[in-house]
């Protein structure tokens, strides 16, 4: 098994080193006087070069040689100084012009024509570390910078580029101009809220994710899209349980009564979406709350996970973990997919959805190596048609893994588990994954708008 341990002091010192190398090839503009095999300027051009970071960008180079290879590199330096990187390896045509959204990439970070494929597969830089997620940090205030240059040949992902023949920084905003985000600390709930520019009212919608703390780009992003969004944590933030304990639904109750009465919001429910632990979250709120009128679960499961759950004298067992099924992959990363109980054995867990009268939309990727949620998302519709339930629509995506989320969010093969400080295993494919996200995200949208009005 290998364990990733924390570099030594001297190791630092040369990934200092290393990082600062890296910067010197590849920060700042282009080297003047490089020129392609044409003999001319090469141009690369993104539209548009300010953007939500949700917008499906053009980008293109021209002035290249017939045929001539090149190798397009993205970067980003994060607002705590991290690097991530991506490249993809392309020919010119016969007139000198690489269209990413037509040519296909030939190596490098991916293959195949995939017009965001440099933004996909966005990863920390080798001298980073492995597996965490880009910061998703910029919100109202500032975009996050993203660097692209040309280079000439066919270099791989690992190796620093040659000189570049052509250059581009453009922004990718979390928000629209005028978008207000407040700090929310109103009787027992915490979390932001972010409303929409314009007068209102708005759709009024919950967002809930599987990890503890405060997670708001996504609850941003909606609202740059029209939906006044509470980006709800539950635990490990401010004075809420550091970590999960038994979760009484009543805090959730009283976070969707106060989004319900808020004056920038429409009526007369409200919309929740969750992924992973807070997918059944969402699926336990539109079943108990009649408030909640349109839930999206993302990878959730149709039992309750982690935690028990109490509500007014109803109790759901959560189901259990087997940690002697879990499997060190040769990399080092674990295999957990096998690892949650089935929720046939502990029927005390199954969240009664028949009781639900608000529609339901399950978001579920093929290749999720936390769990199984595509089977999860059966069972719950075969719960719910057997109970004459029609209230519900699915998605699910080949190849994508557990993570689903908007469309900004590069492919991560695996993350740093909280509780085992080790990297576990997410499941899917960086194409097919990334492209799943960018359905998904339409679809979650014109869902909550077609049940909030």
């Amino acid at each position: 098994m290998m364990i990733m341990m924390p570099p030594s002091s001297s190791s630092l010192c040369l990934l200092r080193a290393g990082r600062a190398a890296l910067m010197a090839v590849t920060g700042g503009r282009c080297r003047l006087g490089v020129r392609s095999l044409s003999g001319g300027p090469v141009k690369l051009t993104v539209k548009p070069l300010k953007s939500l970071a949700d917008e499906p960008l053009a980008i293109e180079v021209e002035g290249l040689g017939p045929e001539q290879a090149v190798t397009l590199r993205a970067q980003v330096l994060t607002e705590q100084g991290e690097i991530f990187l991506s490249c993809g390896q392309y020919r010119a045509d016969g007139d000198g012009r690489v269209d990413v959204g037509r040519s296909p990439s030939l190596g490098g970070n991916y293959e195949g024509v995939a017009p965001m494929g440099l933004l996909w597969t966005l990863a920390p830089a080798p001298m980073e570390r492995p597996y965490q997620k880009l910061s998703q940090a910029h919100l109202t205030g500032s975009p996050m910078f993203v660097d692209l240059r040309v280079h000439s040949g066919h270099t791989g992902k690992n190796n620093i580029p040659g000189p570049a023949l052509a250059y581009q920084r453009f922004e990718r905003w979390f928000s629209k101009p005028g978008l207000r985000r407040i700090r929310l600390r109103e009787g027992n709930v915490r979390g932001s809220i972010f409303i929409p520019t314009g007068d209102g009212p708005f759709p009024g919608v919950i967002d809930l994710f599987g990890d503890g703390g405060l997670i708001e780009f996504r609850a941003c992003l909606l609202a740059s899209r029209g939906f006044a969004t509470l980006a709800l944590p539950y635990f490990g933030f401010e004075d809420l349980p550091i970590s999960m304990t038994d979760f009484h639904l009543e805090y959730f109750e009283e976070a969707v009564n106060y989004l319900k009465k808020h004056p920038k919001v429409k009526g007369p429910g409200i919309g929740v979406i969750g992924s992973s632990k807070g997918g059944d979250l969402a699926l336990s709120m539109v079943t108990f709350l009649p408030q909640v009128v349109a839930s999206v679960c993302i990878s959730g499961c149709h039992a309750n996970t982690m935690t028990d759950l109490h509500y007014k004298g109803i109790h759901l067992l959560s189901l259990s973990y087997d940690v002697d099924r879990i499997v060190v992959l040769d990399s080092g990363i674990l295999d957990m997919s096998e690892t949650l109980e089935n929720p046939s054995t502990n029927k005390g867990s199954i969240i009664p959805l028949e009781k639900a009268e608000g529609h339901i939309l399950f978001v579920v990727g093929e290749g999720d190596k936390i769990w199984n949620s595509k089977q999860f998302a059966d069972e719950a519709i075969k719960r719910l048609k057997k109970n004459g339930k029609d209230n519900y629509k699915l998605l699910s995506y080949p190849g994508a893994g557990h993570c689903i989320e908007p469309p900004c969010s590069p492919f991560r093969p695996a993350k740093i588990d909280r509780l085992y400080g080790l990297p576990v295993l997410l499941g899917g494919e960086a194409l097919k994954h990334c492209s799943a996200q960018q359905d998904a995200w339409e679809k979650i949208q014109d869902f909550l708008r077609l049940h909030l009005g």
